[in-house]
């Protein structure tokens, strides 16, 4: 889904070598080493797996783009001019892909469509948000072509399943930022000034909203109203809370549609109702994951509507955050063993280990090297058997 925009600074492109050193990679990419990317890419089975279970089916979707006025990350996308003279763009999200993909091959359905992805995005400049990371990785699922709150109950139930398939545990943050609109028109509040009170009410800055008030003549009713909706942030009291502040049709359909959720999700929930961030993209429910000890969100999702009034919700998961949020030894790494022969290679892999073939005969080159990779014991034979173990 997209995110937050602000800017990053652009890296200068690195000479051959710097102090008789190689390069850096660009600021905002970086080396994945081998620990890591096994983490990464079981997470990615893992999640997957669960998707699929979930009757999410899989796709995979160009890299390439054409760039399209309108776009919403369009302003941060990399973008490259081809051999025809076309602007093209490096995929910076993934929703809006899909989207073109559903309206190319699945014009009349059959809905709800359900699809699962899995990629690389790049961006020009990164949100602080998502750790200034100018590439990363997504998993994600999009449910497309229906728009009620079993749906969107489902995307909820299967958010957090994914985590827990994953072992992490982590608490569903909901929010609606049609509701602070709806609520701001209630109040009478137009135009500019509502786009700047947006603003103010998703960073829950009371003095700018004082700021603000001020200086567009808002009474203090009103005013009052504003500084309610930055409180907005708990459990279940807060559809109480933002029962009582729903005068109109739109403020009370959201609060009625938050319950029903509620009810078909029947797990616990937080709500932070005064979230008022791109209320301009999504037309209803949003929600993010958080765990201890990371800032970020681990996956966000919402609903919203693609081109030509398609009703899609969906939610993606940052696999870079999600390995930081993994328990230690998670997943289980297998024993890796020297095979000295072709024989013993295969009878350890059938085992479940991991074999490395031997490259030369050298017993004293070998041993050294296992004693650096933590190899523990070198095997022979179909058997298996044991031809010696490192510092014995």
């Amino acid at each position: 889904m997209p995110g937050v925009s602000s800017s990053a600074p652009a890296a200068s492109p690195p000479s051959a070598s710097v102090s008789g050193r190689f390069a850096p990679v660009p600021e905002g990419t970086r080396d994945v080493l081998p620990a890591e990317w096994s983490r990464r890419e079981h997470l990615r089975a893992q999640l997957s797996a669960l998707l699929l279970g979930w009757g999410y089916q899989g796709v995979e979707l160009p890299a390439l783009e054409y760039a399209a006025h309108g776009h919403p990350l369009g302003d941060r996308a990399f973008k490259l001019i081809d051999s025809g003279g076309q602007v093209l763009a490096l995929r910076s999200e993934f929703t809006t892909a899909l989207g073109r993909l559903a309206r190319a091959h699945y014009p009349q359905g059959p809905f709800p469509l359900r699809l699962q992805y899995g990629g690389r995005l790049w961006l020009r400049a990164q949100t602080s948000e998502l750790g200034r990371l100018r590439e990363f990785t997504q998993v994600g699922a999009e449910l497309i072509g229906v728009a009620t709150a079993q749906a969107d109950a489902e995307l909820l139930a299967l958010a957090q399943a994914a985590l827990e398939a994953v072992g992490v545990n982590a608490l569903l943050e909901v929010g609606f930022p049609g509701f602070v609109d709806a609520v701001l028109e209630d109040a009478g509040v137009h135009g500019e000034a509502r786009e700047a009170l947006h603003g103010a009410i998703d960073r829950k800055s009371g003095a700018d909203l004082d700021l603000l008030a001020r200086g567009r003549g808002l009474d203090r009713e009103v005013t009052r109203t504003l500084h309610a909706l930055t409180d907005l942030y708990g459990g279940p009291e807060v559809l109480e809370a933002a029962a009582g502040m729903a005068q109109g049709t739109r403020a009370r359909a959201a609060v009625a549609h938050l319950r029903e959720v509620a009810a078909h999700f029947g797990g616990p929930l937080l709500y932070d109702l005064g979230v008022s961030r791109r209320y301009d993209y999504y037309t209803g429910l949003t929600f993010r994951a958080y765990v201890d000890g990371i800032n970020q969100p681990l996956l966000g999702g919402g609903r919203y509507a693609l081109e030509g009034g398609l009703p899609g919700a969906g939610f993606a998961v940052g696999l870079e955050r999600l390995v930081r949020a993994l328990p230690p030894g998670v997943p289980p790494e297998p024993e890796t063993v020297l095979a000295l022969d072709l024989a013993a290679a295969g009878a350890a892999r059938n085992t479940g280990l991991r074999a490395e073939l031997a490259w030369t005969a050298d017993e004293a080159e070998l041993r050294a090297y296992c004693a650096a990779r933590g190899i523990r014991r070198a095997l022979r034979g179909p058997q298996m058997a044991a031809a010696w173990e490192v510092g014995a």
